[in-house]
């Protein structure tokens, strides 16, 4: 054994506790979940765990989880954890889980799936018993092997960070912290601990099959990387060192840059185009993957690639649209990205179903509108405050909109009294205010930069020969008020 000036070096515990110390994982805990497997790791962390709880300030409880996937085999790990647990004087929820059921109802793979009820069924626990934490048996090993799978799945510089010595799990609303004490220990170590204190762990032969990436990774790739460079290890550490320390630094700047470019609102992040596009090629990579993440709570499904093809489209015209995972969708408007389930909940103008007739005069109630139709003489037209103050020293030569973008004013003659709103059509024309002739009705929108979203739900006043107004934007130029107008109908829409 080394030893440095006369000193031992330090043991196991010593190494977790300073770990724990250094990285903060319990320091407000008065209790911590503990999920052991009945494995050399899991093992291994409880035991010192229970050795160092008192100087941690913490009480201990064990979790189990029987995947249903290894039939007795799992049941007898079930057992041996069960007897360790009543050994140490420990509480412990030891329980079972479908994984086959559950993944074939999400249509994951079977890792996907087992990681899921995993972590569902710890956080369960843990709010059982008053915490947000569980601490996990991942060694050295582990972050090496997870490096190199996120290297193999491209899934950029993030992923080469490995796992770090704590990080939360979310998803369908549930939401746990992990620590990992061991991360400093070898799995090498973790197994000589179990022999030298006479420990007895369990054997999970599922981890001789190469079926699953990591297995493989950690049976048959990495021996051979190990070929090439018997130092391939501290390198692929140093890598890992070196991708956290850059991504410390591009975190804290988006941090800085969140608040002046995005936002998010109705379940939608909103970014500034025009900001966006100054942004370095990194920072943008970065942005987007922190609004994913604000959003589906972890990147689990989201690789390089899918923030890759966010970038080959910034420049596209409006109305482009990416599909992502997690039901995600990226829609490019005039001066904005938008980053959601759907990026037409932020229209301002709710779904319109159906065609509706309108009252003439009177009051008609849609099923999100309320419509209001008065009919004025000229006489009354002309006095009435509201015009004093639209057209004060401009003379009456035609007008559309006064008060505001959902009032408008027509010359009721020019109208007819047959209207009905509506959402768009295929053919639609229309001469809007002050053009001279009319142009198809998507011109108008993509001139008018009205976003792709919103254009199906914007209401159509139209009558049996041509569209009046396009609510929100512009009148017809053909049915505008003019010197000649003998009677003027005012329709006002609110939402209701």
């Amino acid at each position: 054994m080394v030893t440095i000036r006369g000193k031992q070096p330090p043991t196991l515990e010593q190494r977790v506790l300073y770990f724990i110390q250094e990285h903060h994982l319990v320091s407000s805990q008065h209790c911590l979940l503990v999920a052991v497997s009945g494995g050399p790791d899991s093992v291994c962390l409880l035991y010192i765990l229970t050795k160092l709880q008192a100087e941690l300030g913490i009480r201990l409880h064990l979790a189990h989880l029987n995947h249903q996937l290894r039939g007795t085999e799992a049941e007898a790990d079930a057992s041996y954890v069960s007897q360790l647990a009543q050994q140490l004087g420990i509480p412990a929820t030891i329980e079972q889980r479908d994984v086959k059921a559950y993944q074939a109802r999400q249509h994951l793979s079977l890792e996907e799936a087992a990681r899921e009820v995993r972590y569902t069924f710890l956080t369960q626990v843990a709010k059982s018993i008053g915490t947000d934490r569980v601490a996990v048996g991942h060694t050295i090993d582990d972050h090496i092997e997870t490096i190199l799978m996120h290297l193999i799945r491209g899934t950029g510089t993030r992923g080469l960070r490995g796992l770090q010595p704590c990080s939360r799990w979310q998803s369908s609303g549930n939401s746990l912290t992990i620590i990992r004490p061991l991360l400093p220990l070898s799995r090498q170590e973790t197994a000589d601990y179990c022999h030298h204190h006479q420990l007895t762990p369990r054997i999970d032969t599922s981890n001789l099959s190469l079926s699953p990436l990591r297995n493989r990774i950690r049976h048959q790739f990495l021996p051979i990387l190990q070929s090439y460079n018997p130092q391939v290890v501290e390198a692929l550490l140093r890598t890992g060192r070196i991708a956290g320390d850059d991504l410390a630094f591009i975190d804290k700047e988006i941090g800085r840059l969140w608040g002046e470019i995005g936002q998010e609102q109705e379940g939608t992040v909103i970014l500034d185009k025009e900001r966006f596009l100054e942004l370095p090629p990194a920072l943008k990579r970065h942005l987007l993957r922190t609004a994913i993440e604000k959003l589906l709570g972890n990147l689990k499904d989201i690789e390089a690639r899918h923030i890759e093809e966010i970038m080959d489209a910034l420049t596209k015209p409006a109305g482009k649209r990416l599909s992502l995972p997690g039901g995600l969708v990226f829609s490019i408007e005039y001066d904005r990205y938008l980053l959601g389930p759907d990026p037409a909940a932020l229209s301002p103008f709710p779904i319109l179903e159906a065609e509706f007739q309108l009252k003439l005069p009177g009051e008609t109630r849609l099923p999100s509108w309320h419509i209001e139709a008065t009919i004025l003489s000229r006489e009354d037209f002309t006095t009435a405050s509201f015009i004093k103050e639209g057209l004060k020293g401009k003379g009456i030569k035609g007008i559309g909109l006064i008060d505001n973008d959902f009032t408008a004013y027509f010359d009721l003659n020019k109208t007819g009294d047959k209207l009905v709103v509506r959402v768009r059509q295929p053919g639609d024309r229309f001469q809007p205010l002050g053009i001279s002739q009319p142009k198809k009705l998507g011109e108008f929108m993509i001139d008018a930069k009205i976003p792709h979203a919103w254009r199906q739900r914007i209401p159509i006043v139209s009558s049996p020969e041509q569209i009046l107004w396009v609510v929100g934007w512009r009148i017809d130029e053909r049915v505008k008020v003019t010197e000649g107008t003998r009677q003027v109908l005012c329709l006002k829409f609110e939402r209701g």
